[in-house]
């Protein structure tokens, strides 16, 4: 049984590796760049409340803020972090400054 185990395994070549680890540096080497206005545009179309000008308006502030946070606190959150947290903002199609400030603020709590 061991002989079967062994045929399926792949070799990971060294320059998969090399390759693998500059994209995940180049994606976290900097706060990512998102559409503010299109994801606020999307979030606020699928709530209610406040007029829509007032909501988009307080979404792109809040989205703004965040983004300057980050920015100024970016190199503090370890690189495997920031990968992380920016792979899953890019799910669903609506990426956020607060969201991925939230989820590194939580893996920083987490350790």
């Amino acid at each position: 049984m061991a002989a079967i185990g062994r045929g399926l395994e792949m070799p990971i070549s060294f320059s998969m590796i090399v390759l693998s680890s500059q994209m995940v540096v180049a994606v976290a080497d900097g706060v990512p760049k998102f559409d503010i206005a299109r994801s606020c545009k999307l979030d606020v179309a699928a709530t209610a409340g406040l007029t829509v000008d007032q909501s988009i308006k307080s979404c792109v502030n809040d989205e703004q803020k965040a983004k300057r946070q980050l920015a100024s606190q970016w190199s503090k959150f370890p690189a495997p972090s920031r990968a992380s947290c920016i792979s899953l903002e890019s799910i669903g199609g609506t990426p956020s400054y607060v969201s991925l400030q939230t989820c590194l603020q939580m893996g920083q709590w987490a350790r």
